[in-house]
């Protein structure tokens, strides 16, 4: 969920941050107040989570300047000044030097509330933006993202804390649907260049002509991004569908990655989706480009290869999505867990998300199965069976666990309910919760 939105009122009259903090009350804000800027100065910083109204002439530290700290530690911080009748140049001073904007005296309070929604809304999606830049650039909360614990998962994880490490170019292959993008995102974070550019380009969505300029430029008079290559210089560069790539412009990226030399100014992922083709990436791309790429190389796995993974991802995204609907998350009984574990998910992750929704949306609405949602996802799949057949035993356990994670989610971490839900003694659910690698502190 959102961070709530504060709003810091700084003024030295004890009646007018009073009138001003109780009028913002009203409209729904959090608000907190300061008698004087060097007070304000102990409490805001980058990551207030807000925005800041204060007057401009105070004792001390006055507003000009005070906005001037505020804009030098964040110039992005809405602060809305006030100033007193006349003061219109000063207003206009503060706007130059990065006020959100300004409130004459006597001002009208819907005024102020209009200005404080907009500021707010400002804020929010400048930390919003913040947030995810620091997603993409957290190489553990993108392994985050890898949700699973079968020895697939694990392994690849592994693989990728490997090779992020190292310097060379990879290639990244697996089904369409896999995660091959997100885990291009992980290789750069967890590496020596998490800090610098990240630049994807999708080689499939453009014709030869424009692909070249977009790639290696010159750029249209009326584009004002750099080439790819520069504009990843020093970084990573990962291109998707990597093998639609013309013998021309593989040409001048082997020259590119030539000239680089060892370790390579700028790392390139290739991602290729024709692992599951006829043809092979190999097959697709000059030898010496090949190989280049290939150097360090990184398979995803299918999504029916998981396992237990699978019925953890599902819940997990049912529970997203029940959030974000607001409703309750579907149950899933004994019969659904084997189908979801039987199916041949051809569209892998990109597939069970869709259906998660899905099944969200017809739970919410008191109809629908998740055996209907598996046959009717694709026109052509077959049926809900697999040819990999597992034992009783791996789909037994792979429904239990998931159904005392549940519970436990439900329950918020209560053993007590979830011993009386599913009619188990203590000792029997610190067995299986300890044989699962389930921690209650995670449901707390």
């Amino acid at each position: 969920m959102a961070q709530a939105m504060k709003i810091a009122i700084i003024d030295d009259e004890q009646d007018m941050r009073q009138s001003i903090s109780q009028w913002l009350a009203l409209s729904g804000y959090d608000t907190e107040s300061f008698a004087s800027a060097e007070e304000a100065l102990k409490t805001l910083g980058p990551e207030y989570p807000g925005i800041v109204i204060s007057d401009i002439k105070m004792p001390g530290i006055d507003g000009m300047e005070f906005l001037k700290k505020l804009m030098s530690s964040d110039s992005s911080l809405p602060v809305i000044m006030i100033t007193g009748h006349g003061d219109v140049p000063m207003a206009v001073e503060a706007m130059r030097v990065g006020a959100f904007d300004f409130l004459e005296k006597p001002f009208n309070p819907n005024r102020m509330s209009e200005l404080a929604k907009k500021a707010t809304i400002a804020r929010r999606l400048t930390m919003d933006n913040r947030a995810l830049r620091r997603e993409l650039s957290d190489g553990g909360q993108l392994m985050k993202k890898l949700i699973g614990k079968s020895q697939t998962i694990e392994r690849l994880k592994e693989d990728i804390l490997d090779l992020g490490q190292a310097d060379g170019h990879v290639l990244i292959d697996g089904e369409t649907g896999t995660g091959k993008t997100l885990v291009a995102h992980a290789l750069h974070a967890v590496g020596s260049r998490a800090g610098k550019k990240f630049v994807v380009v999708n080689c499939s969505a453009w014709e030869e002509s424009t692909l070249n300029k977009r790639l290696f430029g010159p750029m249209s008079p009326e584009d004002t991004n750099l080439p790819a290559v520069e504009e990843a210089r020093g970084g990573t560069l990962v291109l998707e569908d990597v093998e639609v790539l013309s013998g021309s412009i593989q040409a001048r990226l082997l020259s590119m990655i030539n000239e680089q030399g060892l370790p390579p100014e700028t790392r390139i992922f290739g991602v290729s989706n024709m692992q599951e083709k006829a043809r092979t990436c190999k097959d697709a791309l000059r030898p010496d480009l090949f190989y280049r790429l290939s150097a360090l190389k990184i398979t995803v796995p299918p999504l029916r290869q998981r396992g237990e993974d699978i019925l953890m991802l599902f819940t997990n995204l049912t529970d997203q999505f029940a959030d974000e609907y607001g409703c309750v998350a579907p149950k899933v009984s004994a019969q659904e867990a084997a189908q979801l574990l039987q199916a041949p998910w051809p569209g892998n992750v990109r597939q069970i998300i869709n259906i998660a929704e899905r099944a969200v949306l017809q739970s919410r609405r008191g109809s629908g199965s998740i055996a209907s949602l598996l046959m009717n996802d694709h026109e052509e799949m077959q049926p809900v069976v697999t040819t990999d057949g597992k034992p009783l035993k791996e789909y037994v356990e792979a429904f239990e666990r998931m159904l005392i994670d549940n519970t436990m989610r439900r329950h918020k971490g209560s053993i007590s309910g979830v011993m009386d839900e599913l009619c188990l003694p203590r000792r029997t659910l610190n067995e299986k919760m300890a044989k699962y690698g389930l921690q209650r502190s995670n449901y707390l």
